[in-house]
């Protein structure tokens, strides 16, 4: 009776996780999407307060859930958004809490193994942020110094792992989420933050004194940035892919880029002034979902 019931158990999860993962039913029954979305994310996500976020990665799945809306034939759909973290991200998109995450996560193949994401639509390079009159410029000044990053992230461990950084012994402070953490180097707790160049280039243009701070040193990894959903859902990955990729062959992502890298964005109006890279174009050109680690085989 036991092992029939621990069977019965058994398949009733699995029926509960084919359930979760067909996205498109889900999202058909209900009307409804739920948006994860990241407060502090540079221009990829950021909030304006009052429930609003705005970046790149949002409008873009803004973009892409109304081709979702059309190939439902749903007269409306309703987007929930769900401010997530780096410690929750990745839980909240699998247990069906979020259907589709929209902020700054680098695709690896460590998560590849808990969730899936779309073709790859920002290519990021790892730095470091510190104050102009700190004299700092690489990774060997580091040493005996506190440097900031966000918990759940992976920016001090390509840090520790860097050739240059042998024999470099610095203190890890940790911020809860990205604007806490420039929180820490921007009143003096920290000396360094290391973290997504857009993510350092964004916290510094929305600061007091955008003048005071530099973006310094190594680039510690080039990773592939991509919106998550949960696995094992091929048919909504096709739908995501199918409209993104269509706005990377008619160009209008690069509109939408330029709108959110070049210009003036909200809530100050400042521009984060970081030009598209060629790896970023590269992604556009031949979309594809390769992991962090096919970047560091080049």
């Amino acid at each position: 009776m036991k092992k029939t019931l621990l069977v019965f158990a058994a398949l009733m999860a699995m029926g509960a996780a084919q359930a979760q993962s067909d996205t498109l039913k889900k999202i058909k029954d209900s009307a409804s999407v739920t948006m994860g979305v990241r407060e502090s994310s540079g221009a990829l996500s950021l909030t304006l307060g009052d429930g609003k976020y705005v970046g790149y990665h949002v409008e873009l799945c803004q973009r892409a859930l109304a081709d979702v809306q059309k190939l439902l034939g749903l007269p409306k759909l309703d987007i929930k958004y769900q401010a997530v973290t780096s410690q929750n991200r990745i839980p909240l998109v699998q247990n069906g809490t979020v259907d589709i995450e929209c902020g700054s996560t680098t695709n690896n193949a460590a998560r590849q193994k808990d969730v899936s994401f779309a073709v790859t639509t920002y290519v990021e390079e790892v730095r470091i942020a510190v104050k102009g009159s700190s004299g700092i410029t690489s990774i060997a000044q580091l040493g005996g110094k506190s440097v900031a990053t966000t918990t759940g992230t992976t920016s001090v461990q390509l840090l520790r792992k860097h050739e240059r950084a042998n024999g470099v012994n610095f203190n890890e402070v940790f911020g809860k989420d990205h604007a806490d953490s420039f929180l820490l180097l921007e009143s003096g707790r920290a000396d360094a933050f290391v973290m997504d160049g857009q993510i350092l280039a964004g916290n510094i243009a929305k600061s007091k004194a955008p003048a005071d701070f530099k973006i310094v040193g190594e680039v510690l990894s080039v990773e592939p940035i991509a919106i998550m959903m949960r696995k094992d859902d091929p048919a909504f990955k096709k739908a995501i892919d199918a409209s993104l990729t269509a706005m990377m062959k008619s160009g209008e992502i690069a509109k939408i880029y330029d709108k959110w890298f070049m210009q003036p964005i909200p809530p100050s109006n400042t521009r984060v002034g970081l030009p598209v890279s060629d790896a970023t174009k590269a992604a556009w050109t031949n979309p594809n979902d390769k992991p962090a680690e096919d970047y560091a085989k080049k």
